[in-house]
């Protein structure tokens, strides 16, 4: 069997294969080759091999196999790196000719051969192209014998490199093998969205990594029962909704909505589906989830779902409900017993208190309703003096409509009222009205006009004794009597046959 050594070239879209001979080269080894250009400088991506004459055929055809010559020196990569900037120098120019002429190609690259034979330019275009006044123009601009050779986008994208949709750097750039045709049906094959810009690689073609998971997929989905089919499972019938191929897994749903995962190989196949698939001669597909395979999911609702199952069929007996209790409440004789003494205390507290209260405050009130007694005894006895008339409030003028028309000493002694227990605060508050107005009541008092009569009818009003003896003394004296005149207002009693109200202390 021949023994072959790969190599790979910059500007090649796959590894070449040459006869190592006795060049002792091994992997990412730089070697000097001889091919059918001439003589050129490539990399060594793997160890010598041996391979079959079929192998050889489909690899290189009825070519014989070009030697390789040596392994680089530190002379020729030094060489190798000086074309490589003539080459990067002559892109310009060979874009600008390109642009001038007119012609629909794109450039990519130019190469300098190691050997110095040609410049070799390489360029991508959807169709052929008449490129020889191109030729003629370069071989002007260059001084050099120019050979241009079409290339097709995917290997543009190989030569150039770049990175593809999952962030790793582009197939054809980092492995170098042979391409292999893709279609879609590979894509609809892995349940992948048929979007265009989801499926295309960067040279605008279909994705290579498609073809590399095609035959997993293919083989996993021949093993598997087929998508909407029903399968059996102790918890009821599920149907498969979704297929996991890397892990192998199926997605069903159950009849109570629920979603499970079960493994493929922990599926079983029925005997009706054994018979059927004899009968028709095709693989037989499991149709059966057992209860193993349920046991061996970690979600709680399942494990939950499985022994409601069990109590159900009996297997399980039903546990007794526990009666036991931590929280014990205390008997409620001791509560109260506890608790009585603790009232009974608070309500003489609050009694003691209420009777200190009221003690000072009963002593105060009868002090003040003996020195009021006297005082209006005093005042009874007392010859009235005329004085200056005063503006009578609307309290006296009302206590003085309700005494009788014939005054005596007994009427007109003020009558004493009982007074409701107050507090002390209170009655200090009120203590200095209450002088005020026994202060008015011994003076002579003019009656206060009432605004809300608007001079309607009044009901008569008897006159009062201090004014009837004032008017007798006036008399007396032989002054001329007085003549007052009365207007309405505002106040309780104005209207006619109404009751004057009795003022509220």
């Amino acid at each position: 069997m021949p023994t072959v050594i790969p190599v790979k070239f910059k500007y090649a879209a796959r590894d070449l294969w040459f006869d190592p001979q006795d060049t002792g080269a091994v992997e990412a080894d730089h070697v000097i080759c001889s091919t059918e250009r001439g003589t050129e400088i490539g990399i060594v991506t793997s160890d010598a091999i041996e391979v079959t004459e079929e192998e050889r055929k489909a690899m290189c055809g009825d070519a014989e196999l070009k030697p390789v010559l040596r392994i680089a020196t530190d002379e020729d990569l030094d060489r190798a790196d000086v074309l490589a900037e003539r080459g990067d120098d002559a892109m310009p120019t060979f874009r600008q000719l390109v642009s001038r002429s007119g012609l629909d190609m794109k450039p990519v690259g130019v190469e300098y051969l190691f050997g110095g034979e040609r410049v070799v330019c390489y360029f991508s275009a959807e169709e052929r192209v008449d490129f020889r006044q191109l030729v003629r123009d370069m071989a002007r601009e260059l001084h050099e014998r120019i050979d241009m050779r079409q290339i097709g986008v995917r290997e543009e994208a190989a030569i150039i490199g770049g990175f593809a949709h999952c962030g790793q750097e582009l197939c054809c750039a980092r492995f170098g093998h042979q391409f292999e045709p893709v279609s879609i049906r590979m894509a609809k094959e892995q349940d992948l969205p048929l979007n265009s810009t989801k499926i295309s690689g960067a040279c605008g073609r279909l994705m290579c990594c498609l073809r590399y998971e095609f035959e997993a997929y293919r083989d996993f989905k021949g093993r598997a029962p087929k998508r909407n089919a029903v399968i059996e499972t102790p918890l009821g019938k599920g149907k498969i909704v979704e297929y996991d191929t890397p892990k192998e897994q199926l997605t069903l749903r159950l009849e109570n909505g629920k979603i499970v995962r079960v493994a493929l190989a922990d599926m079983e196949a029925s005997e009706a589906a054994v018979k059927k698939s004899e009968e028709l001669n095709c693989p037989c597909r499991p149709d059966t989830a057992p209860r193993a395979a349920l046991e061996r999911l970690a979600t709680p609702e399942v494990q939950l779902a499985l022994a409601e199952l069990d109590r159900e069929m009996g297997l399980v007996p039903e546990e007794a409900p526990d009666t036991s209790d931590i929280f014990v409440e205390a008997p409620r004789s001791r509560r109260r017993r506890s608790s009585a003494p603790a009232a009974a205390q608070a309500d003489n507290d609050s009694a003691s208190q209420d009777a200190q209260a009221e003690k000072p405050a009963a002593t105060r009130t009868r002090r003040r309703r003996k020195k009021r007694g006297a005082a209006d005894e005093a005042a009874a006895t007392e010859t009235p003096t005329p004085k200056a008339p005063q503006r009578a409030s609307r309290r006296t003028h009302a206590a003085e409509e309700e005494q009788p028309k014939t005054p005596t000493s007994a009427q007109a002694k003020t009558p004493r009222r009982r007074r409701h227990h107050t507090s002390e605060a209170t009655q200090q508050q009120a203590a200095p009205a209450r002088h005020a107005e026994a202060e008015a009541k011994t003076a002579p008092k003019r009656p206060r006009r009432r605004p809300g009569d608007h001079g309607g009818e009044r009901a008569p009003q008897a006159p009062a004794p201090r004014q009837q003896a004032k008017a007798e003394a006036e008399a007396e004296a032989g002054a001329p009597k007085r003549r007052r005149r009365r207007r309405g207002g505002r106040g309780k009693g104005g209207a006619e046959g109404q009751a004057p109200s009795t003022p509220a202390e």
